[in-house]
């Protein structure tokens, strides 16, 4: 929210400076983002008025001009201006001014033809960023006065950073009452009295969607002065708080919105279909904005249209169609409540952001209406003349927020802040901020305003008091607490754990957001389930939830592979949320990702870059924490790699996946080359299993190594299954230790080794019992596995 300092001490002024004034805005959480003149540092400067032009010369764009500044003497002065014209009032810097930047005026020739000094754009002044032409005054700007004291250009903009709860300060009316009350002021309110009807025209409206919009006023004002033009002092305060003056009757409209807190509108009554409709859209619409854009509205946003087409995205920015223009004589002008829920991410959806959304999504005074169309027709009278019509209102009583009453007690006052505040004290400053205070037992009842939608319980009177008391005066004091204690259990592995593994093994933890775009998200799922979508998104490319923790991890790799690192490792523990807004499904995953070179580049080693077995490396490194029967069966995944893909298990249960991205989505995803990601069910990899003490064993070990003869099909993981499944008290543990095919294998067959480790309890092995248990062996797994022993 940006303002005039001026403006706002026309409404209170303490016996404050700027720098005190600040200070107290900021102390009480209306923080000041930037204090800056609204004009530049510059002299010397007066109203002239020209006098005549005549060609240069010796050059065809410049024009010799005789300057009225209220001398003795016209001025001659040299111009380059396409607007300069004879009549016209202008700012004229004479020899001697300083304008911005210690630019000093003297006496020079241009072309020859000496210059008495300099006609003057609003730029040159520092007054706009840019300008085209000459600084044009009102035609009854006073020839000679000093052009500072003319604009009262000695003020300062104060811009404020608003929290999104405090809306009722996103105006001048808001930030004075703030003011009142800080520094016990009262304030000197614009008067919004009921304008009378002059003329009987009115204009049917229905509003046929009374939930978004419970309250809704128009009125019509006809035969206004096109060719009036918006006087110097709304211009200014407009300029002061960020806006540029686009005609009148939009002056008009800005200004009331900025002055009281109410978002209006006006239409071109000629442009207007037989009514007014105020109705939620189909898919599909079509309206052209105020800017230009043209939009397909999406099925359920608030317009405003006539009997034919839509006028107006409510709440958000005109249509260009029924936009006033210089040769508009009839108005319609509208003031509305709009639901804070019927408006909140509507304009985001449409690429938009304006001061009216801004304001209306926060939350507007549903009971400022009526004043606002008053002001605004009184001023507009007042500027462009014409006869008004009647205020046209449709209201759903019943839709409109509740004044909540709150009840406030001395003692819990005491109990949060830390101190006991003064009862008159607290009703005066409660009052003053609008709200309406009873005297009770042990309190008082206060009835919360239309404007202030942030106070619904007992401690947000509190934190007013603490605001308005102040923040640095508050006591301190030490919190005091019992300590909690945690159960720690044996069965679960640490998440630190897990992470200090994963760093350990050269990655780096990302936190990245829980929603994705939607369009990656499709390409990384694993279910064509449609994920769950965000109300109110930050934007179009963040506006659903994720399913997995893929689309955020190979983001962050895409932007650091454009940074030139060539080796990365990611993980990250989050959550992923599945199912619809009625029953989210949200539970923790451990995702990772690898790509580039598996080390970095030494001189020990050829440059390799990860692979595969790279990846399922970590994820064993992860399972291993927390023990259990762990395999990998290749499975397909529909952004994985088919040849390079597999599904986890644990215990018998799916935990999650592992693989290559498939190579279709290289392209889509801006990837250059492979990339290897897992994603585990955090809560499955957690489990742990307890260990168990067993006495070792002092007699001693054997060790026999099988060489067995299989198909090229048969895994590993299918020889260990068949052997865990072997009863024996002394076989102890068994590994796979070479692979073979090649010289003495036939084609199809593959040779594998597996060394046996044997040892009993209690007593010495004898040679029968390694014999038996190796015979139960070479049964099992050639009844199993069709293998046999490689001679």
């Amino acid at each position: 929210m940006k303002f005039s300092e001026k403006w706002l001490r026309e409404w209170v002024n303490p016996a404050l400076d700027t720098d005190a004034l600040v200070e107290k805005l900021t102390g009480a959480g209306l923080e000041v983002d930037a204090v800056e003149a609204v004009a530049g540092e510059f002299s010397g400067v007066v109203v002239g008025q020209v006098t005549s032009v005549t060609p240069h010369p010796d050059a065809d764009k410049l024009r010799l001009t005789k300057v009225n500044v209220g001398a003795d003497e016209l001025l001659d002065i040299v111009c380059g201006a396409s607007n300069v014209r004879e009549g016209l009032k202008i700012p004229v810097a004479v020899i001697g001014s300083v304008l911005p930047g210690n630019f000093k005026i003297k006496q020079a020739k241009l072309r020859g033809v000496p210059s008495f000094g300099m006609l003057c754009s609003s730029k040159e002044l520092g007054l706009t960023e840019s300008a085209e032409g000459l600084m044009e005054l009102a035609d009854d700007a006073p020839v000679g006065e000093d052009f500072r004291v003319y604009l009262d250009l000695d003020d300062k903009a104060i811009d404020i950073d608003l929290t999104p709860n405090r809306s009722d300060c996103l105006s001048v009316a808001g930030v004075a009452r703030e003011v009142g009350v800080l520094t016990s002021e009262d304030i000197n309110a614009v008067a919004c009295d009921d304008v009378n009807a002059t003329s009987s025209k009115t204009f049917e409206v229905k509003v046929e969607a009374s939930a978004a919009c419970p309250r809704y006023l128009g009125r019509v004002i006809e035969n206004i002065n096109p060719a009036a033009e918006t006087p110097v002092w709304m211009q200014e305060k407009l300029r002061r708080s960020g806006l540029r003056s686009l005609g009148p009757v939009v002056d008009v409209t800005n200004y009331v919105m900025l002055e009281l807190g109410q978002p209006m509108h006006a239409f071109d009554l000629d442009k207007i279909d037989q009514a007014i409709h105020v109705r939620l859209s189909e898919q599909g619409e079509k309206l052209t904005l105020l800017d230009g854009q043209e939009i397909e509205t999406q099925a359920g946003t608030l317009l405003i249209s006539d009997s034919e087409k839509p006028l107006a995205l409510a709440g958000v920015m005109g249509g260009k169609e029924s936009a006033v223009s210089s040769q508009t004589t009839s108005l319609f002008l509208e003031a509305a409540f709009f639901a804070p829920e019927a408006i909140a991410g509507k304009a985001r959806s449409y690429g938009l952001h304006t001061d009216s959304s801004h304001r209306f999504e926060r939350g507007v005074d549903p009971e400022l209406t009526k004043s606002a169309i008053n002001r605004a027709t009184a001023l507009l009278l007042e500027i462009v003349g014409g006869e008004a019509g009647p205020v046209i209102e449709q209201c759903s009583e019943k839709e409109l927020p509740e004044i909540a009453s709150i009840h406030l007690r001395a003692d819990r006052v005491k109990r949060v802040l830390g101190l006991e505040l003064n009862k008159e004290t607290v009703s005066e400053q409660l009052t003053r901020l609008g709200l309406v205070v009873e005297n009770v037992d042990g309190g008082w009842q206060v009835s919360v305003p239309s404007f202030r939608f942030d106070l619904a319980i007992e401690v947000d009177l509190i934190e007013e008091l603490g605001r308005l008391y102040g923040y640095d005066k508050l006591p301190n004091t030490r919190p005091q607490g019992t300590v909690l204690t945690t159960n720690i259990t044996e069965t679960l592995t640490p998440v630190e754990r897990l992470q200090n593994v994963l760093v350990d093994r050269g990655y780096y933890e990302a936190v990245t957001y829980s929603f994705v775009e939607p369009k990656i998200q499709q390409l990384l799922a694993e279910d064509t389930s449609a994920p769950i979508k965000l109300a109110n998104p930050i934007s179009a490319d963040l506006s659903v939830m994720r399913t997995s923790l893929w689309p955020g991890l190979v983001q962050a790799m895409v932007y650091n592979a454009n940074r030139q690192h060539e080796r990365i490792r990611l993980f990250e523990v989050g959550r992923v949320f599945k199912g619809t807004l009625d029953n989210i499904d949200q539970h923790r995953q451990i995702g990772g990702l690898i790509y580039g070179s598996q080390y970095a580049e030494q001189w020990s080693q050829k440059p390799r870059n990860v692979d595969f077995f790279d990846i399922k490396a970590d994820v064993e490194a992860l399972l291993k924490l927390g023990g259990g029967q762990i395999t990998y069966e290749a499975e397909s995944h529909p952004a994985l790699h088919p040849g390079q893909s597999a599904r986890v298990y644990k215990n018998g249960k799916a935990i999650g996946w592992l693989g290559a991205l498939h190579p279709k989505l290289n392209k889509p995803l801006d990837i250059d080359g492979k990339v290897y990601v897992f994603e585990l069910s955090l809560s499955d990899v957690v489990e742990t299993d307890v260990p168990e003490f067993e006495t070792l064993s002092k007699f001693p070990a054997l060790r026999r190594d099988l060489a067995l003869l299989v198909d090229d099909a048969i895994t590993a993981g299918q020889i260990e299954d068949c052997l865990r499944e072997i009863d024996s008290d002394i076989l102890k543990s068994f590994q796979l230790f070479d692979v073979y095919s090649g010289d003495g294998v036939e084609l199809g067959k593959k040779s594998l080794a597996v060394a046996f480790i044997l040892q009993h309890k209690e007593r010495t092995l004898t040679d029968d019992e390694v014999d038996s248990l190796l015979n139960s062996v070479t049964e099992a797994l050639a009844q199993t596995l069709n293998a046999t022993i490689r001679s």
